[in-house]
């Protein structure tokens, strides 16, 4: 028992003597030649980095207040920002818009209490494309004129949706009820117009009148021009025509007065009225048509006051 408490206790000092052995030859070494380096950042490095951290956290800073501003401004919210709403029906704008570029919308609704107002410095152009891209209608409202360009124009009633305008290419349709024109000049038309009826308004006057060229009035099945309370007068500067190719001209008249005609003189040979004043006078005609007046005598005075022919 002995002996092997002392061989234990032998073997533990032997142990610990290689042990410590063992430390100091590796320890000798490192004394002579170990050398000592900082661990860490130091001098202007250290500075740098701190003003790059400090810079970083300003810049954080900055952008979060303005972040903030921006959304206080905007009036973000989360139905939408500033007068713009987002809603189930599309988007909701309240108050004057303004938009710089082009606006591409399905439908364009205004409040019930209160108008839609469309307002440009230069235009306002509304265009119409079909599934390719092509443009098939626009609208332009300018500060000199609005156009149209389209291949149909309409304007339509309100109430029951009657065409009341309408043009295209083939022509121009008017569906009112009445076309009242108030210009002092009246209408202008540079080719012909075709009507089935004129009529004035009451107590007024229907004047047609071409300045400088002349007026024709056609119809197939007769003109028929009506005064049913004054007077139809026609005026011409040189000659007034009456002519029925197939027909006759008829007047129908209590009192029928030709005025201005020529009077013929008698000849030299023909006996001279009695009475010094003529007063009564004798209707002739001459081989052209033209009418003249002659004295009336006891027979027939045209031969002697034929005169008049001779010159026509």
């Amino acid at each position: 028992m002995d002996r092997s408490t002392n061989l234990d206790i032998e073997e533990l000092k032997m142990t610990r003597e290689q042990y410590i052995l063992a430390t100091q030859q590796n320890n000798l070494p490192r004394a002579e030649n170990a050398q000592l380096y900082p661990v860490g950042i130091y001098g202007w490095r250290k500075r740098c980095l701190y003003f790059f951290v400090l810079l970083l956290l300003v810049t954080m800073i900055v952008n979060l207040a303005m972040t903030i501003w921006i959304l206080k401004v905007m009036n973000f919210t989360v139905d939408g920002m500033g007068n713009l709403r987002v809603t189930k029906k599309g988007i909701r704008l309240e108050g004057i818009s303004e938009f710089l570029l082009p606006l591409y919308v399905k439908e364009i609704h205004s409040r019930k209490d209160s108008p839609l107002v469309l307002q440009s410095d230069r235009n306002v152009t509304v265009n119409a494309r079909n599934h390719m891209g092509q443009l098939t209608g626009q609208l332009t409202v300018g500060a000199d004129a609005v156009e149209a360009q389209c291949k149909r124009f309409e304007v339509r009633a309100s109430e029951d949706g009657r065409v009341l305008f309408s043009a295209d290419e083939d022509g121009i349709t008017i569906g009112a009820e009445k076309l009242k024109v108030t210009g002092t000049e009246g209408a202008v038309f540079g080719h012909s117009v075709e009507t089935p009826h004129i009529r004035a308004e009451p107590s007024q006057d229907l004047r047609l009148e071409s300045p400088t060229r002349s007026l024709i009035m056609e119809a197939p099945r007769g003109v028929q021009v009506s005064a049913a309370a004054g007077d139809f007068k026609a005026a011409c500067r040189k000659e007034l025509h009456l002519q029925s190719t197939e027909g006759e001209i008829f007047l129908n008249a209590a009192t029928i007065r030709l005025g201005n005609l020529p009077t013929g003189s008698p000849s030299s040979s023909s006996p001279s009225p009695s009475h010094s004043r003529q007063t009564v006078h004798e209707l002739c005609v001459c081989p052209n048509g033209k009418l003249y007046l002659s004295p009336a005598g006891a027979g027939s005075t045209c031969q002697s006051s034929s005169n008049i022919c001779l010159w026509s």
